[in-house]
């Protein structure tokens, strides 16, 4: 949209202006995916390795126990208690086998009974563990060995490295797990290695047990990154590339532009090239139609239908916007007013007013000339406060809105909770309507956070006895959700986009 001026320029650096506006979008976009990538695998390797911590420390759990009950029977003759000793290895899931030493030697074994072999505490981590790579009966095959001992005798326990295997190899599907038990690990394929931890080049997240002495360490092998976003990101890229192609395509046109702002859009004004479009309100609990959100649309006679958000800051800040909504009022009664005696009463009709509005009285005469074009009772006329001007409390305004709700008209603070002092609107101007901000019902299911603070808005709005209008509402749950909270009026894609006054009428007849 033409709204600056900008002396000619060369071709060339036409041309590159265009190519950077077309890059610029794409590049920065590929950044914030990227770090949006590494955060989530990040997230992904911290919940990994916890999970596998939380599951090697359950299976210890279960050695440990065992260990525990046996040790008060070091130094009594195996016969008398390997017995006790099979009966731990078949009352334990995770436990391969049991032991007893007295004065460092093993005597006694849950699988061969009588037995003869040394027991070296330096072997095992903290004098605790030992993560070994096999024994006589199954060698190459990892054990986790847990020793217990008091005085003279002791007890050992083993788990059996299949079981550990399994935890790393079916938790960290998706990533690279290692199991560390002092200089030795543990990897996926059930291998015990001496030599240094490996470091994991993408996301790596190491967390150290606080019960037994062993950590674990998640991550991703390199170049992870840029595969999780050719995997998960393909629609965004093709998004990107799109955005790339219209920001270059914006950039070349406003550079051929020489318009000035005001009259260009004085221009449109006096052509009528500011057409309303109406999104419909649903009932909260029928979900019948209730009335429609007024909202102006510029249909450019060259570049077609702009987005609101490319002018209406600009008509705000030019003071425009008065005459625009006056020419918007004017055509939304041209359109509705006949039809208007077959609505449903009432029906609500909302525009939207901002701080340039309530500067004088004449906004007053707009709504009267507007419900005069209507059937008698038959539409409900709702003014909604936008706040990305701040709206002061002066002798005008008070008055303004006096007349206003004598004339019957609703006043509604419009995304309340984002913009300015909506809690001081309140105690300063007699409203009848909040409209939840779209970014509240958007996160409804999501985050906690924010479901609190519109299950704040919706009691407060209980308490001073408001209407709500919730917008933004795109999905049946977002809408379950409000319904069952007795939000009266729904608004978003779920019910209808904002669609051209012919199309309204026509859809109108089937709601």
């Amino acid at each position: 949209m033409p709204l600056t001026v900008r002396p000619r320029r060369k071709r060339s650096v036409r041309m590159t202006v265009t190519l950077l506006c077309g890059l610029l979008p794409v590049l920065l976009g590929t950044a914030i995916l990227y770090m949006q990538a590494e955060r989530t695998l990040q997230q992904s390797t911290q919940i990994t390795a916890e999970e596998a911590l939380r599951q090697f420390e359950l299976m210890l759990d279960n050695t440990a126990q065992a260990a525990n009950e046996l040790l008060p029977l070091a130094g009594q003759p195996c016969d008398s208690v390997k017995l006790a000793l099979r009966e731990q290895v078949t009352r334990r899931p995770f436990v391969r086998s049991t032991n007893l030493v007295w004065d460092d030697n093993l005597y006694c074994s849950s699988l061969f009974g009588e037995f003869k072999e040394a027991v070296n505490p330096g072997d095992y981590t903290q004098g605790k563990l030992w993560l070994m790579n096999g024994n006589p009966v199954t060698p190459n095959t990892a054990l986790l060995v847990y020793r217990l001992s008091e005085g003279r005798g002791g007890a050992l326990t083993t788990l059996d490295g299949y079981h550990l295997s399994n935890v790393l190899r079916l938790i960290g599907r998706d990533t690279l797990l290692l199991l560390q038990v002092g200089d030795n690990w543990l990897s996926a394929d059930g291998k015990v290695h001496q030599s240094a931890l490996p470091v994991l080049p993408v996301a790596q997240h190491m967390l150290a047990s606080s019960r037994y002495a062993f950590s674990v360490s998640a991550g991703f092998p390199q170049g992870e990154t840029w595969r999780y976003m050719a995997d998960e990101y393909p629609p965004l890229f093709s998004l990107l590339m799109f955005f790339g192609v219209v920001s270059g395509a914006i950039g070349h046109v406003l550079q051929r532009r020489a318009t000035s702002p005001s009259h260009e859009m004085l221009r449109a004004l006096e052509a009528g090239e500011f057409i309303p479009y109406f999104q419909p309100v649903v009932h909260g609990d029928s979900k019948k139609w209730s009335g429609a959100e007024v909202l102006m649309r510029w249909q450019h006679p060259k570049e077609g239908l702009v987005r609101p958000d490319l002018f209406i800051p600009f008509a705000e800040h030019s003071g425009l916007i008065v005459p625009m909504t006056r020419a918007l009022m004017q055509q939304t009664a041209a359109l509705l007013g006949p039809p208007s005696a077959g609505f449903a009463k009432p029906f609500h009709i909302g525009i939207n007013i901002t701080a340039s509005h309530c500067q004088d009285l004449q906004l007053v005469d707009d709504c009267r000339a507007f419900l005069a074009a209507f059937a008698p009772g038959s539409v409900s006329l709702v003014l909604e406060l936008t706040e990305r001007q701040l709206i002061e409390p002066t002798d005008i305004t008070r008055q303004l809105f006096e007349q206003l709700h004598t004339l019957g008209v609703m006043i509604a603070i419009d995304d309340f909770g984002t913009g300015h002092s909506s809690l001081g609107y309140l105690r300063k101007f007699n409203v009848d309507f909040l409209k939840i901000d779209q970014s509240f019902v958007a996160m409804i299911g999501i985050d906690a956070l924010s479901r609190h603070i519109l299950d704040t808005i919706i009691e407060l709005c209980v308490k001073l006895e408001l209407g709500i209008v919730a917008e933004g509402v795109e999905t049946q749950t977002q809408a379950d959700y409000l319904t069952a909270h007795h939000v009266n009026f729904l608004q978003g894609y779920l019910f209808g986009k904002p669609m051209p006054g012919a199309d309204f009428i026509a859809a109108l007849s089937h709601h």
